[in-house]
């Protein structure tokens, strides 16, 4: 049986540094979630479909039917999970699942990735908050902190 520990925590476990304050938590937003979900299930039925199509299948539509309840399988499996995913904006750091902990000095690049937010460290590494309703204002939250101002 696998331990629960600090590594498989969806919200922030990296406890504040003296003069740390968290400005803003960032939640993933059902709606979304499902949304783009939606566009993975279409995109996976056209997948199946010119896949059966090109293999010369006589049952082409079957492409459409996998696609669909492969993403639906996935997206009610790890939605419980994905769905209580936490990310803290501190006025010195972006916390994370996992103990993930990034000083704002270390981010390089922060990108849009449809209704993600990529975080792009100085070091190479990746985070993505994930299922933002509006990855814009993330985005614009977090170049703010890094810039000195309130998030």
């Amino acid at each position: 049986m696998m331990e629960s520990g600090p590594t498989h925590a969806l919200t922030p476990t990296a406890p504040l540094a003296d003069g740390e304050t968290v400005v803003h938590g960032f939640h993933p937003d059902r709606a979304t979630y499902w949304r783009d979900h939606a566009w993975m299930a279409a995109g996976a039925m056209g997948l199946g479909m010119l896949i059966l199509w090109v293999m010369d299948n006589p049952h082409v539509w079957t492409g459409a039917v996998g696609g669909l309840a492969a993403i639906a399988i996935r997206a009610g499996y790890i939605a419980s999970d994905e769905l209580a995913v936490r990310w803290d904006l501190t006025n010195l750091r972006l916390l994370g699942p996992g103990g993930r902990a990034v000083p704002l000095s270390g981010i390089k690049a922060v990108n849009k990735l449809g209704s993600a937010v990529q975080v792009v460290t100085h070091g190479g590494d990746k985070h993505l908050i994930k299922y933002q309703a509006d990855s814009t204002a993330t985005r614009a939250q977090i170049e703010r902190a890094m810039a000195g101002g309130r998030g």
